[in-house]
């Protein structure tokens, strides 16, 4: 339903999912060409993980819905079937923007019942996606956090973070603030294939580089490890040589997870780009959607002594225990989908 004393005159044809959502208004511009963005009004922007989440925080703020970023592996698809939207190309180009999302989340950190506990963003959808560069909601999201004295971290693939960096600087001199960037892939033909609205990989290295320089210690997540396509050793070792020279502190790497419609879209993709993996990963996955114990701690074996060659075991970064990869988090669908 449409919300009451809207100055925005709404777009017929609300989508349905939409309109559970505090629809606003429709918007196509001609520098996003192939994207749409969905503007609508918040309740609220603070999100209670549940206890049984098994993730090391517990309140997430998601200033979007979808991601122009298009990483054929993103766990977060299925989110976007809440709104009546697929989790293909809708995902990939429906992108909902929660306009009001700073003044919101300032009301709620000032109620007394608030204890500044850490909060994370880029939990689901990238914060830093293309739509941040009109929107321009997280500078009013880390005043909004600084200001109230709640520390926060921040996980995205999204170089336009620069932007923010001195503002980022003065909001560390309050609290604390830890900063993650995911690198997954050197390949630049399998990026291309695999996450093509993304920075390049070494445009996210040289912003590893600006981060350190400022004097953040950053944690790079590769994230996720591609089976049979990253995960050879010499992959491995090439990338987490490229993370450490960038200045990294720390990295993490955990193998793909395939939940819910998530599955369907990689496999699709992987059926035209190596359909010879096809069979191995229906023996690797199963009917699931995690590899199989055997290849976890496979990878595990692999990548422990590669960190520590490249000096990357470092865990005094907030965000190093995010994820594990022999305990990888395993919130449901519907859990995802109720706190995106």
């Amino acid at each position: 339903m449409r919300w009451q004393n809207q100055t925005l005159d709404a777009d017929d044809g609300a989508l349905p999912g939409l309109s559970r959502a505090g629809f606003v208004r429709t918007v196509q511009t001609p520098e996003f060409e192939g994207i749409t963005f969905h503007e609508v009004l918040c309740k609220s922007a603070l999100n209670k993980m549940p206890e049984n989440s098994n993730l090391p925080f517990q309140w997430t703020v998601n200033p979007m819905r979808g991601c122009s970023h298009a990483c054929r592996y993103c766990f977060a698809r299925p989110t976007h079937e809440y709104l009546d939207l697929d989790a293909g190309r809708d995902f990939d180009a429906q992108i909902v923007v929660k306009t009001n999302i700073a003044a919101v989340l300032r009301k709620e950190l000032g109620r007394k019942s608030w204890h500044r506990d850490p909060v994370a963003l880029g939990t689901n959808t990238d914060p830093y996606q293309r739509a941040e560069g009109r929107y321009r909601l997280m500078p009013g999201i880390i005043r909004a956090l600084t200001d109230s004295g709640t520390p926060f971290s921040i996980l995205t693939k999204g170089t336009l973070l620069r932007r923010d960096l001195p503002l980022l600087t003065l909001a560390a001199r309050e609290v604390s603030v830890s900063l993650a960037v995911s690198i997954a892939i050197l390949d630049q033909e399998l990026h291309r294939g695999l996450e093509s609205g993304t920075p390049s990989p070494r445009a996210r290295l040289d912003m590893v580089r600006a981060l350190t320089d400022a004097g953040f210690a950053v944690h790079v997540m590769v994230a996720p490890v591609i089976p049979y396509l990253t995960d050879s050793r010499a992959h491995l070792d090439e990338l987490f040589g490229a993370i450490a020279a960038a200045g990294a502190s720390s990295a993490v790497a955990f193998p793909m997870h395939l939940r819910g419609s998530t599955r369907g879209w990689f496999l699709g993709w992987l059926a035209e780009a190596h359909p010879a993996l096809l069979r191995k990963y229906r023996q690797l996955y199963g009917r699931g959607a995690y590899v199989t114990p055997e290849y976890s701690a496979w990878l595990r074996e692999r990548v422990t002594p590669l960190l520590e060659r490249h000096g990357l075991t470092r865990n005094g970064d907030a965000m190093a225990a995010r994820v594990r990869a022999e305990d990888p988090p395993r919130a449901s669908d519907t859990q995802l989908a109720l706190f995106a």
